[in-house]
């Protein structure tokens, strides 16, 4: 029930409810206290839509956002609630008072005053809006001004609309003791307050206090170029549920041949970017991207095809890769625009194959088999479960972008694998890791999302009071209280890494200070480890898990797994390299015959339907090694779909990076020299003038 009205409401949790519940009672509540009229009742209610509105904005909820399209968002609704003091004081008999006069007065000079302190904080954030975002990059010589504080200009619409608490406060007590200098008091504090902020916003609009224009900041970013002279770039474009698709790659940036530099179009993407060595500029206009001087860069890699590459694709004098943000059987990873680069490069030879039945364009000769460098950190089987029961996880892809029933089992089959792995004969642990683009497109799989993540919480706090893990409980509780205080421990600590320079500082003033710090990033990959450790030592190897967001990665949730069931996803090929037994839900229907003749990286999976009744042999593999019968054929599709384990991933993909920049040298040779030889046999007046048979010649070769 409360979970059908959370979603009906548009918003994220309980508590967002019980806000969003309070705000849609308070505001009638206080056009009711007006118009009967009741003082007192008027400032509950008022007072409760207050903390109510706060913390709906605050939570950045949807259905603020909602509220905002229908012309009733946080200006209306304060404006509202002071008309109806307005009114409520009329009412009251108190219309021909000097107190009236200075509540009517007070506010209009307040609403009066919100367009010039808007207008400074809107001038302000726009003259210290840098064409470019840097990360990695020396650009002391820009001379970027330290950012105002936070505190100014974070939601400062909102703190300013807020200041009108002393006059509305100061009014209503005013009317209802009949002491109207505390009203009068009230309304200038208000006035004072709104007359401060917008004076205090002001210094900021100096010339030493802004940053330089575009033409400066590009100079200064054209000056490193120069300097650094880059050879690869990984050029990424996306929304900012994608920014998994350009961390994966970093790792391989950082141990990449040549001079890496990654080039990004969205600002708020920079903010989502893993801690990195690698230089980082982002360019969200394309104008400016174009006039980049990047003739150094002999190869450019795509981890996604979006249409904003066409920005990076018009330079010739680097050849261009799609190298994509996984390798599956889904339709995406033979997507035809591939045909566009110079190169598609895959892990195995699996992604050749699928080029060739897909005959979408893309020619043989142009895929490179180079491996996944980002499988390094999974680790291997060890033939057993590492805990005394087994942990499957179940990591389903999202629903996609149209309604193929084979895109993800979690519309048809997600609540039969979870409640048949909770109710599991022998014990297992359950870790529930859904695709962070889940219920994006589809309703229907959010809300199976929700009811599958209350399965396995309720799961968990039943087994929490089970008698059978009573003991197991008791004495990990010290070894769990001490983890849990080192995760807090490295959580603060990785706050203080995360983000060079002061706090408060703006993407201009990190652009200026963000420089690469070998020990600083050695520290957090540091800790990050430390971190992943003390996070599955926090809670029971018995205990269910969902995990969201970021971290615990998907790849450190493979490595406490002893199987998976999944999707048709990259998920599922990368799961591969742990040579963990593994299922594959069946969701389209197709039969299993079909189903692997479709799909490469099912033929040795355990086969699921929707009901998944064939759970217990993946269960049985996990539990015990005699029990694997597809353990052979794991072997050999890993090496079919990731490639061979020597060399590694990392030599194969710097050797298809070093046979690519030949490649671009050689092209950009060649058209030097045509392109000279031609401008020298035009400009050379020693040069004979051709007769008119070899004229004529010349026009009949062409």
């Amino acid at each position: 029930m409360i979970s059908t009205a959370i979603r009906l409401a548009r918003v994220g949790s309980r508590s967002e409810l019980a806000a969003a519940a309070l705000m849609g009672v308070g505001y009638p509540c206080v056009m009711i206290a007006a118009l009967i009229p009741s003082l007192w009742f008027f400032a509950a209610a008022a007072a409760v839509t207050y903390p109510a509105d706060w913390y709906l904005h605050q939570k950045g909820s949807y259905l603020v956002n909602r509220l905002n399209k229908v012309r009733a968002g946080l200006p209306i609704r304060f404006l509202l609630r002071q008309l109806l003091l307005v009114l409520l004081l009329a009412r009251e008999g108190l219309a021909e008072t000097n107190l009236f006069y200075a509540a009517v007065a007070g506010f209009l000079i307040f609403y009066g005053l919100q367009a010039p302190q808007g207008a400074l904080a809107t001038l302000i954030r726009l003259r210290r809006t840098m064409p470019v975002v840097t990360r990695n990059v020396d650009l002391n010589a820009v001379r970027i001004p330290d950012a105002p504080p936070n505190a100014l200009l974070r939601r400062s619409g909102e703190k300013m609309l807020h200041l009108d608490i002393p006059a509305m406060a100061g009014v209503v007590i005013a009317a209802g003791t009949g002491k109207h200098v505390i009203g009068y008091a009230g309304v200038a504090v208000t006035l004072a307050l709104g007359l401060l902020y917008t004076a205090v916003l002001v210094p900021y609009l100096r010339r030493n206090r802004r940053v330089p224009g575009a033409a400066a900041v590009l100079k200064g970013v054209e000056t490193w170029l120069r300097e650094y002279q880059p050879t690869v770039v990984l050029y990424f474009s996306g929304s900012d549920d994608s920014a998994y698709q350009v961390n994966m790659w970093l790792e391989t940036m950082e141990q990449i041949d040549g001079r890496p530099l990654i080039i990004m179009r969205e600002r708020g993407m920079v903010q989502k970017l893993a801690a990195t060595a690698v230089p980082v500029i982002c360019v969200p206009g394309g104008m400016h991207l174009m006039n980049l001087d990047l003739s150094s860069v002999r190869v450019a890699l795509y981890p996604a095809n979006v249409g904003k590459n066409i920005h990076f694709l018009r330079v010739p004098t680097m050849k261009h890769v799609f190298i994509g943000h996984g390798d599956s059987d889904k339709l995406a990873s033979v997507n035809p625009f591939s045909k566009v680069y110079d190169e598609v490069w895959t892990a195995g030879r699996a992604g050749r194959d699928r080029y060739a039945l897909a005959d979408v364009g893309v020619r043989d000769e142009d895929i490179v088999e180079v491996g996944r460098p980002q499988l390094a950190p999974i680790t291997s089987w060890a033939g057993a479960p590492k805990n005394p029961i087994p942990t499957v996880l179940y990591a389903p892809t999202w629903e996609g972008w149209d309604d193929n029933p084979g895109n993800t089992s979690l519309l048809l089959a997600g609540e039969n694998i979870v409640r048949r792995l909770l109710e599991a004969e022998k014990p297992v642990r359950v870790i529930y890791k859904p695709h962070p683009f889940t219920g994006i497109r589809n309703k229907k799989a959010l809300a199976v999302h929700e009811r599958i993540t209350a399965m396995v919480r309720a799961a968990a706090a039943e087994r929490a009071v089970d008698p059978r893990w009573a003991g197991e409980a008791a004495a990990t509780q010290s070894d769990q209280a001490e983890a849990k205080a080192e995760l807090a421990h490295i959580q603060a600590r990785l706050a203080e890494l995360s983000k060079p320079g002061r706090a408060g500082g703006d993407e201009s003033e990190e652009s200026r200070v963000s420089l690469a710090d070998p020990e600083r990033l050695a520290e957090i990959k540091r800790l990050r480890a430390e971190w992943n450790d003390a996070y599955w030592r926090s809670c029971g190897w018995w205990e269910h898990r969902v995990v969201t967001g970021s971290e615990p990665k998907l790849y450190d949730c493979f490595n406490e797994a002893d199987g998976m069931v999944s999707d048709i996803s990259s998920v599922v090929s990368d799961f591969i390299a742990s040579g963990k037994p593994y299922a594959v839900t069946d969701s389209a229907e197709l039969g299993e015959e079909e189903f692997k003749r479709q799909n490469t990286a099912v033929r040795a999976a355990v086969i699921l339907s929707n009901s998944a009744e064939e759970l217990s042999e993946l269960l049985d593999a996990v539990a015990d090694r005699s029990g694997d019968k597809l353990a052979d054929a794991r072997r050999e599709l890993r090496r079919y779909l990731l490639g061979p384990e020597e060399p590694s991933s990392i030599e194969l993909f710097n050797a298809a990076v070093r046979l690519l920049t030949a490649k671009a040298e050689a092209r950009n040779a060649g058209v030097e020299q045509r392109v000279g030889g031609q401008i020298i046999g035009e400009l050379d007046p020693e040069s004979e003038t051709p007769d008119a048979e070899s004229q004529e010649s010349t026009a009949v070769a062409r």
